[in-house]
């Protein structure tokens, strides 16, 4: 039988057509450029700019082939997860006879953040195509880069967490910094990761929270232990804030947010320098806090022995995995506050404690669970240690929604609502000249029903009424606030606002009741329909910025992707 994990995958996978899923992380792609036949690479997303500038670098150098045939590379992103689903799927589709070996959209060069997704890949792989061995071993791919998860924190919270022997043990009973150490403050732990089953540093802290509170080792890890500890994973899950698609972003907005949105983030080393080098004047600072084991997020360069990859493909991407490797490479990647992949390469000036990092840090690494442990880790995680939400999807269908917009809303609405989890609600409202009242909907066959029902129901047509609309959601959710979850709204809409009885100034105001700093936590996403200047991307990024949230654009060719990574979010 299918299990939900897979299904959810299944499910996001079939809407996000034509390779939207490599542009899942921070942009996606870069072209690269340059002369001669392309050599893709597909890498996750904490290898994204490491990628691009080396990607810049090595095209000047003008790569050629000993035949004399020219080459360039170019860079596409995206959560290692989805760099996994992405090959697997088109695997399957050559398998099959759908595509052929030459077929454009697969990559010739993979990376993952870590070892874990990287041994889920040869897994996968190897259920597909057994004894192909189309994925090589982990040690036969070179090492890129590496960054050890941990916890990224303010400075004043550092000093106390240094002093936790095991804090994914404690997170289980504690529920204050005081809890944790005594000489810390008596304020509420607020705790993020990303969702692991998109994210590497997502996968890799659940992984660690298993081996923390089983008193285990992750290899020792067994599918029996998944099931005896999944209540204690879930109280540590309790205190989430927000899972994210993306390290990087997730620890930006730590930084944006303040310490009473997340004062805990498991995030990468590299993180918390990118923090700290871009800390605006009088902004918190943060530190690493170095678990005693941990994940060192090897990054590592692999090229699939499969009938995708040309003879002259494979002759490239060594010169490619070298070039990575050289000097001028490895400054890249520390710049960016990954450390060296390559040996006898000493740190670079970004690894010190003024940068919030400890360039001598010693932990014990952690080696990845077996594959069917991790399985079904994230299966656990999706329907039983997750923490749940209620989310009030509120969408536009002004008359200015006529044409392909609302049909393209339509069909993604659909795909969201297939792919909610078990814990999971969202409330739809639609709104033009009118605010209809919220329809109630979850992950139950009937409650996908109502959202089936409430989708074909909409109509383009009337004004915009953008500001009450997003007041009416707000007011819904404080009187409906679901206890130990995340509780958001995500704002839908292609025009400014018209019709509304309040102004932007009040509802601003009337936000701030209901923020990060109140105890409801309500936070706010918005999506930008269209473009720019049929809508006002100003008011709609104010709207989110005020509640913890982001805005985003979207239109008819991106909004599945754009509605996917949002509902990773919670």
């Amino acid at each position: 039988m299918e299990s939900r994990l897979k299904k959810f995958v299944r499910v996001i996978s079939s809407s996000l057509a034509g390779g939207l899923l490599l542009a899942g992380c921070n942009g996606g792609t870069s072209s690269g450029g340059g002369r001669g036949f392309e050599v893709k690479l597909l890498v996750g997303s904490a290898l994204h700019h490491f990628c691009d500038q080396t990607a810049e670098q090595f095209n000047q150098t003008n790569p050629k082939l000993t035949s004399g045939d020219a080459f360039h590379m170019s860079c596409e992103a995206a959560g290692s997860g989805d760099v996994v689903e992405n090959t697997v799927t088109l695997a399957q589709q050559l398998q099959q006879g759908a595509i052929t070996a030459d077929d454009p959209a697969f990559p010739t060069i993979l990376s993952v953040d870590g070892e874990i997704y990287q041994n889920q890949l040869i897994y996968r792989m190897e259920q597909l195509v057994p004894g192909q061995n189309y994925i090589p071993a982990i040690t036969d791919s070179p090492l890129l880069a590496n960054s050890p998860m941990v916890f990224m924190v303010p400075m004043d919270l550092a000093p106390g967490l240094r002093q936790v022997d095991d804090l994914f043990a404690k997170l289980v009973t504690a529920q204050t910094h005081k809890d944790l150490d005594a000489s810390s403050p008596d304020q509420p732990i607020y705790y993020v990761h990303t969702a692991p089953t998109r994210s590497n540093s997502g996968l890799q802290t659940l992984v660690a929270q298993f081996a923390s509170v089983s008193g285990k080792r992750p290899e020792e890890l067994t599918t029996a232990d998944v099931q005896q500890q999944q209540a204690a994973v879930q109280q540590i899950q309790s205190k989430i804030t927000r899972y994210g698609k993306s390290t990087s972003t997730l620890a930006q907005s730590m930084v944006e947010n303040g310490p009473f949105w997340a004062s805990v983030g498991s995030v990468y080393e590299s993180s918390v320098i990118a923090a700290n080098t871009d800390l605006p004047p009088g902004g918190t600072r943060y530190e690493a806090v170095y678990p005693k084991s941990t994940f060192t997020s090897n990054m590592r360069g692999i090229v699939p022995n499969a009938p995708w990859v040309s003879d002259q493909e494979k002759e490239a991407a060594d010169q490619i995995l070298a070039y990575f490797q050289t000097p001028p490479a490895q400054e890249i990647a520390m710049n960016l506050g990954l450390r060296p992949g390559a040996p006898g390469i000493a740190l670079g000036p970004k690894f010190s404690p003024s940068f919030g990092v400890d360039p001598q840090a010693s932990y014990d690494s952690y080696r990845p669970p077996a594959p069917e442990v991790a399985e079904a880790m994230l299966t656990t995680w999706s329907q039983v240690a997750k923490k749940s939400s209620l989310v009030v999807v509120v969408v536009d269908t002004s008359g200015s929604m006529e044409g392909n917009k609302l049909p393209s809303v339509q069909n993604t609405l659909k795909t969201y609502i297939d792919a909610l989890g078990p814990k999971d609600q969202v409330a739809l409202i639609d709104f033009d000249s009118d605010i209809r009242q919220p329809v109630l909907v979850d992950g139950t066959a009937e409650g996908k029903a109502r959202g089936l029902q409430f989708i074909t129901s909409l109509q383009a047509d009337g004004g915009t009424r953008l500001y009450d609309s997003a007041l009416a959601a707000r007011n819904w959710l404080s009187e409906n606030l679901k206890a130990e979850a995340i509780n958001a709204v995500l704002v839908l809409t292609d025009g400014e606002d018209s019709e509304s009885n309040i102004s932007l100034e009040q509802l601003a105001q009337e936000l701030s009741k209901s923020g990060f700093s109140s105890d409801q936590r309500i936070a706010f996403f918005t999506v930008g329909y269209g473009q720019e200047g049929e809508f006002n991307p100003q008011a709609l990024e104010q709207i989110a910025q005020l509640n913890g949230g982001y805005y985003r654009k979207g239109d008819p060719a991106t909004i599945a992707q754009l509605m996917a990574d949002l509902q990773v979010e919670f």
